[in-house]
This record gives C-alpha cells, structure tokens and sequence, in this order.
C-alpha cells in the first residue's frame, strides 16, 4: 500500500487511498488496530471539520481517535456526530448503543439521505423492554424477521443483519453475505461523508468550536450513571 508520505496531504488522496478495497477492508467487524498509524496523523493534520475527519478515522479502523471527536457531538443539533457515533458502536459490535444512536437521528437529514424514512424501535414496547439483552432483542418484533421489522427504517434492519452476522461462527458466516453487509458498511459511510462535505467542505477548521455542543440534560444523567450507578446500556 502506498500513502503521501514525503507530500503534504490532502483530502482526496487520503479519502482515495482509504476507500480503495485492496488497501483495506471495510468497516464492519471490530478491529483489531487501526489501519495505518501514519495516516492517522496524516488525517489530523488536514484539520477537517470534526465529523469528516472522525469519518475518515473511521474508515482507517482507528476508532479511538473517531471516539474522541464525537464525544464532543452527541447532542442536537450535531445530528452527523451523533450518527457517526451510532456507526462507532456498530463497528465495535455494541448494537444495542447503535440502535439508541440510530433511533435519536431518525428523521434527521443526513440519516434520511443514507436510510430513508421509517420507525425506530422505540415505537415498540417488547423491543425497548428487551433493553441490551441481545437475545431478547432477537425474539422481540422488531428482531430479525419479527412482525414489526418491516417498518422500521433501513438502518435498524441492516444493524439486525450485522448482529445476526456477528452471532454465527466463522464457519456459519458466507462469503455473499459478507460481502452484502461490507457494500452496505460503506455506502453508509459515504452517504455521510459526502453530505459532510456538501456542508461543511474540506478546507481547514482553524477554530473548530462551532462544531461542538455541549450534552443535553439526557446524556448528562447518563454519564452520570456511568460513573456513579450500574447503568450500562449506552457506553462513553
């Protein structure tokens, strides 16, 4: 693999080299480490909006780095924080945190430009009482290929299909499906990336404050518990 390393870089190469198959692979399953540890660096130079070079830490698999900047944009009206914070969590195999994530952007422009329209499922009583019991999601309505699956939006039935995907042993999981839910992975990210870039564009952010939002009452209370109760569902 090849990466501008004696060139300054810039947007295009870097986001070229991250999104060519045969360098790396896509954002589906936990990884291991990230990518590339020069192009980590090479990402925060560019100095990018938040929410693009968070999606670019993403697609280098170096999600702590992501993690950090949308820490800081989890709250309304920093919708593009906070589904990328979704995508976090579904990359890292924590699909309950996705689908609280998810469900909070639904209706959101840059969701609906990825996922279209449709119910979370928080207009479900079982599927919000199954809580982070992931085999009680399953058997609820909203689970894979329960009576209510249907109305959910896109995003919450392709993160059923990532679970079910992360539930199968190695010699269960099919090469075609693989392959499904890769394509999927990064037409999802792309959506977001490039309607980052229609709003934010790819110059520098010298002063990138304006990006940041402070956490709503909800959030606070959760991290809150995080700290000091035995809540667990949503993880910081």
């Amino acid at each position: 693999m090849s990466t501008p390393l004696d060139a300054k870089p810039f947007f295009s190469s870097i986001y070229t080299i991250l999104t060519d198959s045969k360098n790396f692979s896509p954002p589906l399953l936990p990884p291991i480490k990230p990518h590339s540890a020069i192009l980590t660096s090479q990402i925060a130079s560019l100095q990018l909006h938040p929410s693009l070079e968070a999606a670019l830490h993403i697609l280098n698999a170096d999600l702590p780095s992501a993690h950090f900047l949308v820490r800081h944009m989890q709250s309304a009206p920093k919708y593009e924080g906070m589904f990328l914070h979704g995508i976090l969590h579904r990359i890292e195999g924590d699909l309950n945190n996705a689908r609280c994530w998810y469900s909070d952007v639904n209706g959101s422009e840059v969701f609906t430009k990825v996922w279209g329209e449709g119910k979370t499922f928080k207009k479900f009583k079982d599927s919000v009482d199954a809580g982070d019991n992931a085999e009680k999601w399953q058997e609820s309505s909203c689970g894979i290929h329960g009576e209510n699956e249907g109305a959910l939006d896109e995003g919450q039935r392709f993160l059923n299909r990532v679970q079910a995907f992360q539930k199968m042993t190695a010699k269960d999981r099919t090469d075609e499906e693989k392959r499904r839910l890769e394509e999927e992975s990064m037409r999802e990210i792309y959506g977001v990336i490039e309607w980052c870039k229609e709003k934010f564009g790819v110059e520098k952010w010298q002063d990138a404050s304006s990006a940041w939002v402070e956490n709503d009452d909800e959030l606070k209370g959760i991290s809150q518990e995080m700290l000091t109760g035995d809540k667990g569902w949503r993880r910081f």
